[in-house]
C-alpha cells in the first residue's frame, strides 16, 4: 500500500480546539450512559426567542430560500448599522461597511486572510479565545501573546501594549467582555489603550460578541465610542449567537472601513458565499426587537454568576473573581495542583480538568488552552439546578484529594 498523500504543511502550526475536544469527551461519556454535566461550551442554554423563530418560518414560507449577496442582504446590514448606532453612540456605519458571515468566528477568519501577511505580528492578550492565535498562524503571521494577570483582572495595560509593539505589529485583537475570563474593559481603560495605539499604525480588532451580556451595573463601552478618531483603524466583530441564544444559526458580522469589508467579501465569495438566507431573516428580527427576551436572559445569567462565583470560592483550593460579563467563571485551581487524586498526581490544570471530568463528571476547560495555565473555564450557561449540582460534585471530588 502506498504512503498517504500528505495534507498541507500549514496545518502543522494549528492546534485543534480544546473546547471542542472537552465537549467531545463529555459526549462520549454520555453515550456510555454516564451522567456528565457539561460546563465546557460557550452556548446559552435558552431557546431562541419565539419572535425570531417565527421570522425564520415566515422566511421559508415566503420563499426567502435562495442565494443572497455574499456579504448578506441589504436589509440585514441596515439592521446591523441601526443596532450598532444605538449601542455605540457617535460611531455611525453604512451597509457598505458590513460583511455578514457564518458566525463571528468566520468573520475573524476572513479578517485574518484579508489583513495578515507572512512576517506580520498580531498582539493577543492572554487569556485568549482559543481560535485567535490559530487563525493568525493559518494566515502565515505570528501571534504575539501578551500575558496578563489575575490581579489586573486579566486586562492588558497600556504599558504592556507599548512593550509588545514592534515594527512588525499588524493588529491587536481584544475581546471585551472576554472569553474565557468574563473580564471587560471600562471606557477609561479602552481610552488608555487607544492612546498607545494612536502612536503607531496597526489594526485594532475588537470582538464584542458578548457586549450585551454585562452585569452588576458595569457600563459596556466600545473602543470606537471612546476613540472615534481611530475609527478608520478599528474593526468591530459581533453577531447574534450569544446575545439572542442563536449559536446554531451562524450569523456574525464585521463593522469596518469599506475597503476592508470589500476585501473580506471577496474572500467570502470564494468560500461560503452568503450565510443562510433564512438565518439572515431571523437575525433581522433579533436586531429589530422586541428586546425583553434578551433582558430576561441577561438577568438569568447575572443570577447564575452569583451562584457559581460564590460556590467556587467556597471550595478549598479554588478561587474565582467576579466577571463583568459573558457567561464564564475563570477559576484559579493552582491550590489543587500537586495533590493526589484518581490514582495520579495533579501536575497541571489539564490534570485538574481531567480529574473533574472523570471523578466529578463535570466537564470544564483547562486554562492552558487559553494561554493561562493554572486556571479552568467554567461556563454558567446552564440552569441554576445544574450549576448547584456541579458545584456539589466538584466540591466532593476536591474533598477526596490528598
Amino acid at each position: 500500500m502506498s504512503e498517504p498523500i500528505p495534507v498541507a504543511r500549514r496545518l502543522s502550526v494549528v492546534k485543534p480546539s480544546a473546547t471542542v475536544a472537552v465537549a467531545q469527551r463529555a459526549r462520549e461519556l454520555k453515550a456510555q450512559g454516564i451522567d456528565v454535566l457539561s460546563f465546557s461550551v460557550g452556548e446559552p442554554d435558552f431557546d431562541t426567542p419565539v419572535h425570531i423563530r417565527e421570522a425564520a418560518k415566515q422566511a421559508i414560507d415566503s420563499g426567502a430560500t435562495r442565494y443572497t449577496a455574499a456579504r448578506g442582504t441589504v436589509e440585514l446590514r441596515e439592521a446591523i448599522c441601526d443596532a450598532s448606532a444605538k449601542r455605540r453612540p457617535g460611531a455611525s456605519y453604512e451597509p457598505s461597511d458590513v460583511v455578514v458571515s457564518v458566525g463571528a468566528k468566520h468573520t475573524l477568519f476572513n479578517l485574518a486572510l484579508a489583513l495578515y501577511d507572512e512576517g506580520d505580528e498580531v498582539l493577543i492578550p492572554a487569556p485568549y479565545w482559543v481560535s485567535y492565535p490559530e487563525q493568525v498562524r493559518l494566515a502565515g503571521a505570528e501571534p504575539v501573546i501578551v500575558q496578563t494577570s489575575e490581579e489586573q483582572g486579566f486586562r492588558m495595560t497600556p504599558e504592556m501594549l507599548r512593550a509588545a509593539i514592534t515594527p512588525k505589529t499588524k493588529a491587536l485583537i481584544l475581546c471585551s467582555p472576554s472569553n474565557p475570563t468574563g473580564g471587560a474593559y471600562s471606557g477609561e481603560q479602552l481610552r488608555a489603550l487607544a492612546d498607545v495605539a494612536a502612536e503607531h499604525d496597526f489594526w485594532i480588532i475588537v470582538d464584542e460578541i458578548y457586549g450585551q451580556l454585562v452585569y452588576g451595573g458595569f457600563e459596556q463601552k466600545s473602543i470606537v465610542e471612546v476613540a472615534p478618531e481611530l475609527k478608520d483603524r478599528i474593526i468591530i466583530v459581533d453577531g447574534v449567537s450569544k446575545t439572542f441564544a442563536m449559536t446554531g444559526w451562524r450569523i456574525g458580522w464585521m463593522l469596518s472601513p469599506a475597503y476592508v469589508a470589500k476585501a473580506c467579501e471577496k474572500i467570502q465569495s470564494q468560500s461560503t458565499t452568503n450565510p443562510s438566507s433564512i438565518a439572515q431573516s431571523a437575525a433581522i428580527a433579533a436586531l429589530r426587537g422586541p428586546w425583553e427576551p434578551l433582558e430576561e436572559m441577561r438577568q438569568a445569567f447575572e443570577a447564575r454568576r452569583s451562584i457559581i462565583v460564590e460556590g467556587l470560592n467556597a471550595i478549598e483550593g479554588i478561587s474565582c473573581g467576579t466577571p463583568e460579563g459573558a457567561f464564564y467563571a475563570f477559576a484559579n485551581v493552582q491550590g489543587l495542583i500537586g495533590k493526589q487524586g484518581g490514582g495520579k498526581q495533579l501536575e497541571t490544570d489539564l490534570d485538574v480538568a481531567g480529574y473533574l471530568l472523570e471523578e466529578a463528571r463535570c466537564a470544564v476547560v483547562p486554562g492552558t488552552a487559553f494561554g493561562a495555565p493554572g486556571f479552568v473555564r467554567i461556563s454558567y450557561a446552564a440552569s441554576n439546578d445544574m450549576i448547584r449540582e456541579g458545584l456539589k460534585r466538584i466540591g466532593e471530588a476536591v474533598g477526596k484529594l490528598s
